[in-house]
């Protein structure tokens, strides 16, 4: 079974398609035939040494933390699932010898789902992690109906998903990205726009006098955009490293996309319904990770960049 690992850290160049034996399904797991995983950040920082100090030492580092795919077994004591059906699922842990950018993937029972019936299997790769990541971060947030919340990077591939479950959740939504975005940030439910370069702080008060109540940085702005959050507002970063200087009482959370089976049929249920776009912006067979690698890193990508085994 062909899959994509690092054996040490560095570039694009360190990527290797490998030959590794195949999975099998145990106790109440699910093993699927991939059609699709998307590259995210996640797969850059490990394969960069990031994230080396929170990886366990192993011969290799599989990559592709989620994807979507067709079940071909079933573990004991799987009795939802059966032989043929389209799924979507997350990776157990970081550090694996075994992942989701491969021909076949395991996944444990509660990090699985049925795909939405309304998205190809790429698209429906891209909900898992990314997915789940933005709805974490609003449950961190935790402001009530009405509120106004800044999304940095909102037109990307987690900022997408915020700016559509903030709108869905009855939030008001600034989305900053680049001025091209400013009309499918809009179609996509953000009531003001900022474009880059513009300074956040400033820009946001034009719209909310006081401050944001809360704002999601995906773009990893920290200060600048913990500056247009009110006094005693709240703050959440998705990478480490990622928050600002501690200041005017805002709460300030970071969040890691947790497996959460639940949830995610929720969010199935949201695309199904209209409200959540999964996208993508290109793919990719195996061999062309590399290329995805550094489409990803130069940026500007709108929609998910996604391995088709």
């Amino acid at each position: 079974m062909k899959s994509i690992v690092v054996r040490s850290f560095g570039g694009p160049e360190v990527l290797e398609v490998a030959d590794l034996p195949e999975p099998e399904a145990g106790e109440g797991q699910v093993l699927v035939r991939v059609a699709a995983a998307p590259v995210t950040a996640v797969d850059l920082d490990i394969r960069s040494g990031e994230l080396a100090g929170y990886l366990a030492e192993l011969d290799h580092y599989a990559l592709g933390r989620s994807a979507a795919g067709v079940v071909e077994r079933v573990g004991a004591q799987v009795t939802d699932f059966v032989e043929g059906d389209q799924v979507m699922g997350v990776c157990g842990p970081l550090a694996a010898l075994y992942a989701a950018q491969a021909e076949k993937v395991v996944f444990d029972r509660g990090h699985v789902v049925h795909v939405p019936r309304r998205a190809s299997l790429a698209q429906a790769s891209t909900l898992p992690l990314n997915g789940l990541t933005a709805d974490q971060a609003l449950q961190a947030l935790d402001v009530p109906e009405g509120a106004t919340v800044l999304v940095t990077g909102a037109a990307g591939c987690v900022g997408g998903f915020v700016v559509e479950l903030a709108r869905h959740r009855g939030l008001r939504v600034a989305a900053a990205a680049r001025d091209s975005d400013e009309e499918t940030l809009r179609s996509m439910g953000a009531e003001h726009f900022i474009p880059r370069g513009a300074d956040l702080a400033t820009a946001v008060r034009e719209w909310a006098p006081d401050g944001v109540d809360g704002v999601v940085d995906t773009a990893v702005l920290r200060d600048a955009a913990a500056e247009a959050v009110r006094d005693g507002g709240r703050f959440v970063a998705l990478v480490i490293g990622g928050e600002p200087k501690p200041g005017r009482n805002v709460r300030v959370r970071t969040v890691w996309a947790k497996p959460d089976a639940e949830r995610l049929a929720e969010l199935a249920v949201l695309v199904d319904e209209g409200h959540l776009t999964p996208r993508v912006a290109e793919t990719f067979a195996l061999a062309a990770v590399a290329e995805a690698h550094d489409r990803f890193a130069a940026g500007s990508v709108r929609g998910h960049l996604v391995v088709v085994p």
